[in-house]
């Protein structure tokens, strides 16, 4: 089959999905000469995102002294693309990937180990590693990542003298109190998607609950508090319909003082005349407990296509993405955090509205750490139970124990 990127080719495939053992391709750009250009493939993301990463690539590709040729795919079904292009032996030569996709793609053998083509992970956030390991080898490096936390309404809190809260039961009485007319008092998404699971995360694993026994105490715990503020009216029911960017359009039109949500929703947000708000970490169960949010991001990789010249270009672009400068210029410009510790004091200081979510980067967790490519079941599991409790009337443990059964 034809590659963009490889011209014409044979391959062989050890095993079904198994292990890749692509050979490379003797075009202009491959095995037989030197690298020119490197095709790279990314998800199709706002104009404004892929400017930005336009400009990373091609500079990059200038420094690393190869033509940067960039294809979009849409992020539905992109996993399902990359695996037929496995398949098909037209992998691209660096690859964009959802930190919570690259173990499963990594487990396929269509991935390279990053420290067989010189990079290391050293000084990286823990949870960006911990997303890209797969059996003790790294498969990816992310420069960027994203978390959620707690967004609040400066003016509104003010007037009905209310904290910013910090634990559960002051987040419990702040939405209370919060609550008038029309406004709610905190909103969150509670969709029957990954965005539910999503935002639940923080809290089940902030109150020690775990992916790998979702019918805990502490699980249970975690889903009754949601559960309770939808009963007590704080949170509106409509939840378990609004997507986070339902729930951002809420919180800007007023209709909730508080909202759990991402920093990629400060461009909508800094559009709104008047409204002054601040962010705070996701409150906790009691004080002294650090919280967990879940860790979202790109990562790049380098496909397993057996061409090893190409492979090494691939990696030196991968490098070049990773850097502290273009870490830097990525975050500040897409409302993101770095994940190298050596970038963060310089963030902070260009950046310091996003000081919460740098503090609760450090700290978060990878969806896929302890499940693997096994993942995705549990995260259907949790945004199931979720459902069940704040829609269907049944308990928060009866809720989990049933969607873990089902």
């Amino acid at each position: 089959m034809r590659s963009t990127s490889h011209g014409w080719c044979r391959a062989a495939v050890a095993g079904l999905v198994g292990i890749l053992a692509l050979t490379g391709c003797g075009d202009d750009t491959g095995s037989d000469g030197p690298v020119r250009s490197l095709t790279v493939q990314t998800f199709t993301g706002s104009p404004s995102d892929d400017a930005v990463y336009d400009t990373v690539l091609n500079g990059c590709g200038t420094q690393t002294g190869v033509k940067v040729v960039r294809q979009k795919v849409p992020t539905d079904g992109y996993v399902a693309k990359v695996l037929q292009q496995a398949s098909a032996k037209t992998l691209p030569d660096a690859l964009m990937l959802d930190n919570g996709d690259v173990q499963q793609l990594a487990s396929a053998g269509a991935l390279a180990p990053v420290r067989d083509l010189g990079l290391s992970t050293d000084g990286f956030a823990e949870g960006t590693v911990e997303a890209a390991t797969y059996e003790g080898e790294a498969y990816a490096l992310q420069p960027v990542a994203n978390t959620i936390a707690l967004f609040y309404n400066e003016d509104v809190l003010a007037q009905a003298g209310v904290s910013p809260p910090k634990t559960w039961d002051e987040l419990k009485a702040a939405a209370k109190a919060l609550t008038s007319g029309k406004r709610y008092g905190l909103a969150f998404s509670a969709v029957a998607t990954v965005e539910g699971t999503w935002q639940f995360l923080p809290f089940m694993w902030s109150n020690g609950g775990d992916e790998t026994n979702i019918t805990s105490p502490q699980a249970a715990g975690a889903l009754a508090l949601w559960a309770d503020m939808v009963r007590d009216g704080s949170v509106s029911k409509s939840v378990v319909n609004w997507t986070q960017a339902d729930v951002n359009d809420q919180f800007k039109a007023g209709n909730a003082a508080m909202m759990i949500n991402g920093p990629w929703q400060y461009p909508v947000l800094n559009q709104v005349s008047g409204l002054k708000y601040k962010v705070v970490p996701v409150p906790v169960p009691k004080t002294g407990v650090a919280a967990v949010t879940p860790m979202g991001g790109e990562t790049w990789s380098i496909p397993n296509t057996g061409d090893r010249a190409r492979m090494e270009a691939a990696a030196k672009l991968v490098g070049c993405v990773n850097s502290d400068a273009n870490q830097i210029a990525l975050a500040s410009q897409r409302q993101l955090v770095p994940t190298r510790a050596s970038a963060l004091e310089e963030f902070i200081e260009q950046q310091p509205t996003m000081a919460a979510f740098a503090e609760q980067v450090q700290g978060s967790r990878a969806r896929t750490a302890k499940l693997g490519p096994k993942w995705p079941e549990v995260e259907k599991q949790l945004y199931t139970a979720i459902q069940a409790a704040l829609v269907g009337g049944v308990s928060p443990q009866k809720a989990l124990e049933q969607a873990a059964n089902g």
